[in-house]
């Protein structure tokens, strides 16, 4: 459940496992321990995950499962509430907590006998029903920043760094595993290695994974925060030859009032100034953000300057959300709540205008040609489904490509772009797919 970080948590998890002996499998009906690894970020994926260990719960109550195990940052967050209300769950771990886990299923029956080999490289298991061709990279975890409306720190800590060498290792096993695209995640990817070496490490990161990758490799960044972006680090990427033109950039506001009370610089200029450069370096470059709306205090004109700033950046993609109080958080106790009805229309006229600029930015890419990496095939209709290098798995659009049926998943095709919708291309192809092998 939740995010991409946790993605990489549950195939190190199931990694550990299979060491031990245990298989993942897919369907439900064919497991005998149901491990759900959680999310408790707002209290909507608190519900959220809630229900799935109830439905986890259905499944031991009909003789399907014999265990529940429940993993994660809602154990880190409620392990005590939990462990009260959730009885038929058998074991509670924390985040990253995984000899917990391992020790406690050694008492089970292996489903085969005997102690497997131990897992090439990182030691990493692709979930069932996931590609082998777009993995993440976990940079580190947890965050220094402490944002008023944020939960992270206090469910996972400080910030805390892997070392390059250790990235570049496991980015390397990856892509001989058959990955073609490593997505780079961490709360705050300009924060990374702040810790270990005392200032950031990301641009020397980047240049190790640019030298060592395979020819043809896509490198996504995702979540950097705006304030340590620089004009500097733009030409960087701008010259690398696999790093994406491609940034998640989450500023959560514009106004500087909005953005101290979150504690965030009020750098609603330099946030102005570092998208207006990214467009004027390249029109083409692809820029997402994630915009709260509602946050304690919010006026209708503060509101208003963040609209002025969507159709002023040209943003590719936003993600926009209704401000949520978080139990222990300094904004939960702010004054001045804004309704959650006024949070709630006020994200609906945000994505309302944010509709027809992204459908304005697909627009500029018909006629061109396109690198799409393909995640479906269409045999009987000939076409296939995949992302360009402006579609982030999961959040973003995907392009439409006639005349691909016989490509393979996980393999590039050329697209020549014919038409547009909000989130979606449309092209046909101009040069088959290949293998990953080939």
């Amino acid at each position: 459940m939740g995010c991409a970080k946790n993605s990489v948590d549950s195939e190190t998890l199931m990694g550990r496992l299979a060491f031990e002996g245990h298989c993942v499998v897919e369907n439900p009906e064919d497991a005998r321990v149901g491990i759900i690894n959680t999310c408790a970020f707002i209290q909507d994926a608190v519900k959220e995950n809630i229900d799935a260990i109830l439905d986890l719960e259905l499944l031991k109550e009909r003789g399907v499962l014999e265990r529940i195990v429940v993993v994660g940052c809602i154990v880190n967050r409620y392990e005590a509430e939990l462990r009260q209300d959730l009885e038929t769950v058998d074991l509670f771990a924390r985040a990253e907590d995984w000899d917990t886990v391992v020790d406690y299923l050694a008492g089970l029956e292996r489903p085969r006998a005997g102690r497997p080999a131990a897992p090439a490289g990182c030691g990493r298991v692709v979930l069932p029903g996931s590609p082998v061709w777009s993995r993440y990279l976990k940079v580190g975890e947890g965050c220094n920043t402490f944002c008023s409306y944020c939960s992270i720190p206090l469910i996972r800590g400080r910030l805390r760094s892997r070392p390059v060498e250790h990235l570049l290792d496991e980015a390397l096993v990856l892509c001989a595993e058959g990955a073609r695209e490593l997505c780079l995640v961490g709360q705050d990817l300009t924060a990374y290695g702040c810790d270990l070496y005392g200032e950031p490490a990301t641009e020397r990161l980047l240049r190790e994974l640019d030298a060592a990758l395979p020819d043809g490799t896509w490198v996504r960044l995702l979540y950097l925060h705006p304030d340590r972006l620089t004009p500097a680090f733009v030409d960087f990427l701008m010259e690398s030859d696999k790093i994406l033109p491609y940034l998640d950039i989450p500023i959560q506001h514009i106004d500087d009032t909005i953005l101290t009370r979150m504690n965030r610089a009020p750098a609603g200029d330099h946030i102005r100034e570092i998208f207006r450069y990214i467009r004027e370096r390249d029109p083409l470059f692809a820029l997402r953000t994630t915009i709260m709306t509602g946050f304690p205090g919010e006026t209708e004109e503060q509101f208003r300057r963040v609209l002025d700033f969507l159709e002023e950046a040209e943003i590719d993609r936003v993600g926009a959300f209704v401000y949520s109080p978080e139990e222990g958080t300094r904004a939960a106790s702010f004054p001045d709540p804004v309704p959650r009805e006024v949070g709630e229309e006020r994200c609906a006229r945000l994505m309302e205008l944010q509709a027809a600029i992204s459908q304005e930015r697909g627009g500029l890419f018909t006629g061109k040609e396109l690198d799409v990496l393909l995640e479906e095939v269409d045999v009987e209709a000939d076409e296939a489904w995949g992302r360009s290098y402006r579609d982030a798995p999961e959040v973003d659009g995907l392009v439409c490509v006639s005349g691909a049926g016989g490509a393979v998943p996980g393999t590039f095709v050329r697209a020549r772009i014919a038409d547009c919708e909000e989130h979606d291309l449309f092209g046909t192809a101009v040069e088959p797919g290949r293998r990953n092998d080939a």
